[in-house]
C-alpha cells in the first residue's frame, strides 16, 4: 500500500476491512466511495472479479473498484466489463509550516473534538450526513473538527486526522453564502497550525477532478499533486 493510500485509510477508515481472495473488501456502512470500494490485495486474474462482487453484494453495496496508477490492467478488465469511470480524485499536498506560515485571524478558526452540533448542522446543510461522522468517529486520534467562522457566524468546517507524520484534511465545506471570503483559507492554515502541534510535518487533502473552483485554491496556496485514482462503478 502506498503512502497516499496508507494515510487515506488510516483517518477516513471504513467500517471493516475484508479480505477476500486477491481482494480487500471495505465495508463502509453508507459512508461513502472511499469507505465502500474494493482494492487490490493480492495477485488478481479476471476470474476473480465475480468474488469481490459476491462480496459487495454481500454487503448491500453496489460493485465498485478503487483504480491506482498501478491498476492500470484491472482498469481495462473492468472496462471491458461494463464498469465505468466514477469521480476522478486528486491528491494535493503541502509542508504544513508553508501552509501555517500565515495563522488565520484571531477567532476566525476553532478547533475542536468531538463535533459540536453547529459543526454536524453545517456538514448535514452539505449533504454530510451521520454515517460519515462516523467514519470521522472512528478514526484514531490524534484528530480534529476545525471550524470556521466568518464574522459572528460559523461558515465552514472540516475534518483532520493524523497518521505518522502527516495530516489529511476531509470533509471540507464552506457554506455558499460565505464562499470566496477566505473562509476556506483560514480552515486549511488552522489545520496546519494544529498538525504541526501534533508533530506532522504535511498536509494532503483529495479533492474530485472536476472540482475546479477547489482545485485552483489549493493551487494558490501552493499545494502541489502528489498522487491519483479514480472509481469504477458498474
Amino acid at each position: 500500500m502506498t503512502r497516499l493510500a496508507a494515510l487515506t485509510q488510516a483517518t477516513w477508515p471504513p467500517a471493516a476491512l475484508h479480505r477476500v481472495g486477491p481482494w480487500l473488501i471495505r465495508e463502509g456502512q453508507g459512508g461513502g466511495q472511499r469507505v465502500s470500494a474494493a482494492g487490490v490485495a493480492g495477485d488478481w486474474t479476471e476470474a476473480d472479479i465475480p468474488q469481490a462482487e459476491v462480496a459487495m453484494a454481500a454487503l448491500d453495496q453496489t460493485p465498485l473498484f478503487m483504480i491506482h496508477p498501478e491498476d492500470s490492467a484491472l482498469d481495462a478488465a473492468l472496462a471491458a466489463r461494463g464498469y465505468r469511470i466514477n469521480d476522478p480524485v486528486v491528491a494535493y499536498a503541502a509542508p504544513c509550516a508553508m501552509l501555517a506560515e500565515t495563522a488565520p485571524p484571531f477567532l476566525s478558526t476553532f478547533p475542536h473534538w468531538p463535533p459540536l452540533g453547529i459543526a454536524a448542522a453545517l456538514w448535514a446543510e452539505a449533504g454530510t450526513g451521520p454515517a460519515r461522522l462516523a467514519v470521522m468517529a472512528r478514526a484514531e486520534a490524534p484528530k480534529a473538527v476545525i471550524l470556521g467562522r466568518s464574522g459572528d457566524r460559523a461558515a465552514g468546517v472540516a475534518f483532520v486526522a493524523c497518521h505518522g507524520d502527516a495530516i489529511m484534511l476531509h470533509a471540507l465545506e464552506v457554506l455558499p453564502a460565505f464562499r470566496r471570503q477566505g473562509v476556506a483559507h483560514n480552515i486549511l492554515r488552522a489545520a496546519a497550525g494544529w498538525a504541526q502541534d501534533q508533530g506532522a510535518a504535511e498536509l494532503f487533502l483529495l479533492v474530485t477532478a472536476a472540482n475546479a473552483g477547489a482545485r485552483a485554491l489549493y493551487a494558490s496556496l501552493g499545494m502541489a499533486v502528489v498522487g491519483q485514482y479514480h472509481y469504477r462503478k458498474r
